[in-house]
C-alpha cells in the first residue's frame, strides 16, 4: 500500500493517499506510512519540515509533510521537497488560501441541498482520539471551523433502502476530523465512520469511512497556481455504481 504520484517538480511533491496508510507514525504503534515512502524514495526530504514529539516521548519525523489525511480518508495530499517551498505552502494552509473539495456518502437525505456549517471543534476524548462541536458553555480551547456543503445525489442503499447521500464538502478551515465531526453534527455522519458514526451499518460496500480529499487548489512556488484531483478510488466507484443499480 503506497502512494501514487499524481505531480512532481523541483519543489512539491502531489501523491494520492490511499485509505488504510497513516500519514506518520501516532508514536504508540510500527506501520508503514507516508513520512515512511517519502524517506525511502526521496531520502533527500529527511530534513525537510517540522518533527513531531510523541506523548511517549519518540521524535517522528515528518518529511515534507504540510498537511494530513486521517488514516482511512484517501485521496490527495501535497508535499514539499525544500525547506523554502516547505514554508511558502505552510502559509497558504494556515493563511486558508488553499480550496480543498472532499466527496463524502453520509447517512440520510439533508432537509436542504446545500449549507454551511460553523461550529467549533473541541476534543472530548483522548484514547482513541476524538472531537465535537463545542457547547457555548464548555471551558475549553475551541477550534473555530467552517465547512460549506451540497447534496450531488439522494439515494438508498440498495440492500437495505436506507437513504444515502453523495456530498461535496469544501472546508475552510483545517481542524482534526472537521468533516466528520461536522456531519455528524448536521445530523449525516459519514458512511461507515468507525467514531462518529458507531454502531450502524457499513452502507454501499463501505469497510472504512467513505471520505475522499477529491481535489486542492494551491500557488505552487513557481507561481503557478494549480488544482490537482485523485481520481476516486474503488470503493467509491462501485459504491456509485451500486446506489445507481439500487
Amino acid at each position: 500500500m503506497e502512494p501514487t504520484i499524481i505531480y512532481e517538480d523541483d519543489d512539491v511533491l502531489v501523491v494520492n493517499k490511499p485509505a488504510g496508510l497513516i500519514v506518520h507514525s501516532d508514536g504508540r504503534t510500527k506501520e508503514p506510512s507516508v513520512a515512511d515512502w517519502v524517506l525511502a524514495h526521496y531520502p533527500q526530504m529527511a530534513d525537510v519540515g517540522e518533527s513531531w514529539t510523541s506523548p511517549q516521548g519518540e521524535v517522528v519525523p515528518r518529511p515534507g509533510i504540510v498537511h494530513r489525511l486521517d488514516r482511512d480518508t484517501s485521496g490527495v495530499m501535497i508535499l514539499a521537497k525544500t525547506r523554502e517551498a516547505y514554508e511558502f505552502l505552510k502559509a497558504q494552509f494556515g493563511e486558508r488560501t488553499t480550496e480543498k473539495v472532499y466527496k463524502a456518502f453520509v447517512y440520510g437525505h439533508p432537509s436542504r441541498d446545500e449549507g454551511t456549517i460553523e461550529a467549533e471543534i473541541v476534543r472530548i476524548r483522548s484514547i482513541p482520539p476524538r472531537w465535537g462541536v463545542a457547547r457555548a458553555s464548555e471551558d475549553k480551547k475551541h477550534r473555530a471551523a467552517v465547512t460549506d456543503w451540497h447534496v450531488l445525489a439522494r439515494e438508498r442503499d440498495p440492500e437495505t433502502g436506507e437513504k444515502v447521500a453523495l456530498m461535496e464538502a469544501r472546508p475552510k478551515t483545517g481542524r482534526t476530523h472537521q468533516i466528520r465531526v461536522h456531519f455528524k453534527h448536521l445530523g449525516h455522519p459519514v458512511v461507515a465512520d468507525p467514531l462518529y458514526a458507531k454502531g450502524r451499518p457499513a452502507l454501499l460496500g463501505f469497510s472504512r469511512q467513505a471520505l475522499h480529499a477529491f481535489s486542492l487548489a494551491i500557488t505552487l512556488p513557481s507561481g503557478d497556481h494549480r488544482t490537482f484531483e485523485a481520481p476516486l478510488p474503488a470503493d467509491f466507484a462501485r459504491a456509485i455504481e451500486r446506489r445507481a443499480a439500487g
